[in-house]
């Protein structure tokens, strides 16, 4: 059995398309008993199966990512490094915790400008909920495992949304006396943090990374068939495109 069937059916057996397939199967079997509800069933259905594709999950991704140009020479006094959610007792290489994926994946970016710039790394983030740890103080421990001087590190532990990074960093910053912030996130994240980095007064240089869609689209059969990577990164967009909303409704 080749490798392309393989996951052609995995995707139709592993939750989304499992499920999918269960509720495929419900509205035709009701379609003689309910029509109506057969038909409302069997639109919902259609609605899951679009938002659990890449063809709509890079859409919608891509449009978020697409927004700020990540920067070739970035000038700044400071950079400002956004969490993204963390462990607090997995095992790590010198203590307990780590940082999630995306989170990670901005942390390294960091650490890779610092080297770059010799600017001070200032991350924002902390404990979001009782079984996850406190990021800011994390990536404190593992910049320093990296080589990084302590004296180089800005720590803002007590921040649980984008709105309370913006907040809580515009302060720390005017107590060091910066204002030339160059904003570290998710590209994915990057048009909201933004918004709220300057409704705080920070006129920050945006510096997107952490990108899950390719700038060079093609198609193939492959985007139309359902997974739970598409499915969870069509939730993540329509999360930032609601934060936006909000954030330019309300604030």
């Amino acid at each position: 059995m080749s490798v392309y069937l393989i996951k052609f059916v995995y995707s139709f057996v592993l939750p989304p398309g499992g499920f999918l397939v269960l509720l495929l199967l419900l509205a035709v079997r009701l379609r003689r008993q309910a029509r109506r509800g057969a038909l409302g069933l069997f639109a919902l259905t259609l609605l899951f199966y679009a938002s659990s594709t890449p063809l709509v999950s890079n859409v919608l991704v891509g449009a978020l990512e697409g927004t700020y140009g990540q920067p070739s020479d970035p000038q700044g006094d400071v950079i400002v490094v956004l969490g993204g959610g963390a462990t607090r007792t997995t095992p790590d290489l010198n203590g307990q915790g780590n940082l999630s994926g995306s989170a990670a994946n901005r942390l390294l970016a960091a650490a890779r400008l610092h080297l770059t710039t010799g600017l001070p790394i200032l991350f924002s983030g902390g404990q979001v909920y009782a079984e996850s740890g406190n990021e800011a103080d994390i990536a404190r421990r593992q910049l320093m495992e990296l080589g990084i001087r302590e004296d180089a590190i800005l720590v803002e532990n007590r921040s649980l949304n984008t709105e309370q990074n913006a907040e809580y960093t515009a302060e720390l910053l005017e107590e060091k006396g910066l204002s030339h912030p160059i904003l570290i996130t998710s590209a994915i994240h990057m048009p909201r943090a933004s918004h709220e980095f300057r409704h705080v007064g920070l006129d920050v240089l945006p510096y997107p990374v952490d990108y899950r869609v390719n700038d060079t689209r093609s198609f193939s059969l492959s985007m139309l068939l359902p997974g739970a990577e598409a499915f969870a990164a069509t939730g993540s967009a329509l999360k930032e495109y609601l934060g936006l909303l909000a954030a330019n409704l309300f604030r």
